[in-house]
């Protein structure tokens, strides 16, 4: 129960959650990592996912994918179960809270990114126990959300993403797929020559001459960049009409994103990486580190924390991009209307993103032929998860 409920009185009745599980499986992924955590392609292989289960005392289940190390026997023993078990199953923000509160007390070992699994749980029961999609039970704006592609970082594989050429060969089958603007991430270690401002600039060339000239088009570059590197690739990027600039520096320096925001035409966009959850956020508006927020469920911890991320921008008039894929940043992509796009992806040509993944039976953000992903109806996020496939391959 929540550290503070004897502070708390009640009226009327309530659900209360009466369990907490974690499954952890095999599946198949054609994705590898790098040595600098950034998705490639690669050879066929198992890896491990973890599903987050909350019942509430009618059975109701809410549900959330998460890595093993994210919802580790440990945290959830230590942390979650104190806080939710035996809670009312509508009191997010009371969990939530809790969870923050023992933050500090877990000597950083309770991120945000298991407040957001918990948190994603929370809103997927409340959906189905209300018989909503989460989306309409927060307030719908929108039915279906425009997309952007959002490409892989470059590799060294021959006719992938080695080349300006190849980025913009690709950016034509975008296009041609549907997509209504594209994100670049650019080529960063290990790669063997990177960074290089030189290079990234003819990326992003390419992708322009091959898109033409309106078609919005933005740039997630290589994090440390210093002052002077990101001024050059800024005024490039201005000169190619993009529409905004992302992570170009390390984000711990938000004097540094001050003084590019103030030197720049083109927008930028931040924070993306940093923590702090909303607070943080408040501080890079109060310092005009930005043009546009970020936010995003995994970044700031939840979908709870990040509805107030976006609020908060739009009360500054500006808006407020969601960083990731993923039902849960479908769904905050879908309530704001300072919100522009959903990011899709991550895209490379040797990978098709639509190929359903064994522990589900479809897709949750499958995109039209206009560029559009439609809401799911269904009750709760909006996943179709493949029950039986987890509970016969478990990890």
């Amino acid at each position: 129960m929540h550290p503070y409920s004897d502070t708390i009185s009640w009226g009327g009745s309530f659900l209360k959650i009466k369990d907490v599980r974690v499954r952890t499986f095999w599946f198949t992924t054609h994705e590898e990592m790098d040595s600098d955590g950034h998705a490639h392609p690669g050879p066929e292989r198992k890896v491990r996912k973890s599903l987050l289960t909350l019942t509430a005392e009618d059975g109701t289940e809410g549900h959330a994918f998460g890595s093993p190390e994210q919802i580790r026997p440990y945290l959830i023993d230590r942390f979650v179960k104190p806080v939710v078990l035996n809670e009312d199953a509508h009191a997010r923000e009371r969990m939530w809270q809790g969870l923050a509160h023992w933050q500090r007390g877990s000597g950083g070992q309770l991120s945000d990114r298991t407040l957001a699994v918990v948190d994603c749980a929370l809103w997927d029961l409340a959906g189905k126990l209300a018989g909503l999609p989460v989306y309409k039970m927060i307030g719908a704006y929108r039915d279906k959300v425009p997309t952007y592609g959002s490409i892989m970082c470059g590799d060294e594989l021959d006719g992938g993403l080695a080349t300006p050429e190849d980025y913009g060969r690709f950016a034509e089958w975008l296009v041609k797929r549907g997509y209504q603007a594209i994100k670049l991430h650019t080529w960063m270690p290990p790669v063997s020559w990177s960074p290089s401002i030189e290079m990234d600039l003819k990326a992003c060339a390419a992708v322009r001459e091959a898109v033409g000239p309106r078609f919005p088009l933005m740039l997630d570059a290589y994090h440390w960049y210093s002052r002077e590197q990101a001024y050059e690739l800024g005024k490039g990027l201005e000169a190619l009409n993009f529409t905004w600039i992302e992570e170009v520096m390390d984000e711990q320096s938000m004097s540094s994103y001050v003084w590019l925001t103030n030197e720049l035409k083109i927008p930028v966009i931040g924070p993306e990486s940093m923590g702090g959850k909303h607070m943080h956020r408040a501080e890079w508006i109060k310092a005009g580190a930005c043009d546009i927020l970020r936010t995003g469920v995994e970044d700031v911890g939840g979908i709870t924390p990040a509805l107030k991320t976006m609020h908060l921008a739009e009360s500054f008039g500006m808006n407020c991009e969601v960083h990731g894929h993923g039902p849960e940043n479908l769904v905050l992509s879908a309530v704001a209307k300072n919100c522009r796009w959903y990011e899709r992806g991550l895209l490379h040509p040797f990978l098709d993103y639509d190929a359903c993944p064994e522990y589900m039976n479809a897709i949750p953000d499958m995109m039209d032929a206009e560029g559009f992903v439609h809401l799911s109806q269904a009750p709760g996020i909006g996943e179709d998860i493949n029950f039986d496939y987890i509970d016969a391959n478990p990890a």
